[in-house]
């Protein structure tokens, strides 16, 4: 039986482990693969895994491991590199560790239907791996990006540096923060809503609950919205070809 699984921390409600398990449900590999949850309270733990799994021949990376793996791993695929986090690894027959990220992908892939052309700037709310995948994915297909965060830095402005000219100017607003996600539904990012009008697209990376409170206050004022189900469908997909290829 080959083993495949997603490391992370507090990650029972997963949306890999039921995808894929029902994935192979579906086309006949349940007796080929099996998908678990490999949570680690620190990344040190790493190789404990790899000890204890020697069947194990790929892993979804998640929250928040996607930047801290890195160090552990033999390779990096030119995108994971650039990106600077890695959400998933292929382990080869010969156990050499090639970080990859598909994130990039995931999102593009879910966000290139909504684009109009006057979505030419984004703001991405946090600074973590899943930011700056997005950003790197933006950047990919011309749009420019802009992170938000409780600290300013390079390309990067504080939640009250955001005028009504930032979002009339930045009309997608990606939530890469877990700001809201279950069972801490009531959270929202910290911004400025009543300046979102229906040019806007707000975008967040979460998928559970399907309506997030930023996604409730951003649809209020017109604007398109969607949540992160899809994009992770297509990053999973990505992941599956990386470890079968």
């Amino acid at each position: 039986m080959k083993k495949l699984g997603l490391l992370g921390k507090s990650i029972g409600y997963s949306f890999s482990r039921n995808y894929f398990s029902d994935k192979f449900k579906n086309e006949g590999l349940a007796n080929i693969f099996i998908y678990e949850n490999y949570e680690i309270d620190s990344i040190e733990k790493f190789s404990d895994i790899f000890k204890s799994n020697p069947d194990l021949v790929g892993l979804n990376v998640t929250i928040p491991y996607k930047e801290a793996v890195i160090p552990f791993l033999d390779e990096l695929s030119e995108n994971a590199r650039q990106i600077g986090a890695v959400n998933t690894i292929k382990i080869t027959p010969e156990g050499k560790l090639i970080g990859y990220n598909t994130d990039y992908f995931g999102f593009l892939q879910s966000l290139k239907p909504l684009l109009k052309k006057h979505h030419t700037k984004a703001l991405l709310l946090g600074t973590g791996g899943a930011a700056k995948a997005v950003a790197y994915g933006l950047n990919e297909i011309g749009i420019d990006s802009k992170f938000v965060s409780r600290q300013s830095g390079e390309n990067c402005i504080t939640y009250d540096e955001l005028t009504n000219e930032v979002f009339q100017e930045c009309q997608i607003i990606i939530n890469c923060t877990p700001l809201g996600t279950f069972p801490k539904i009531e959270l929202f990012p910290d911004i400025p809503y009543h300046f979102l009008t229906q040019n806007h697209i707000a975008f967040d990376l979460i998928y559970n609950p399907e309506k997030t409170e930023f996604l409730k206050k951003a649809e209020n004022k017109g604007a398109v919205i969607k949540n992160g189900y899809e994009m992770l469908v297509f990053q999973a997909e990505k992941a599956w070809k990386i470890w079968n290829n």
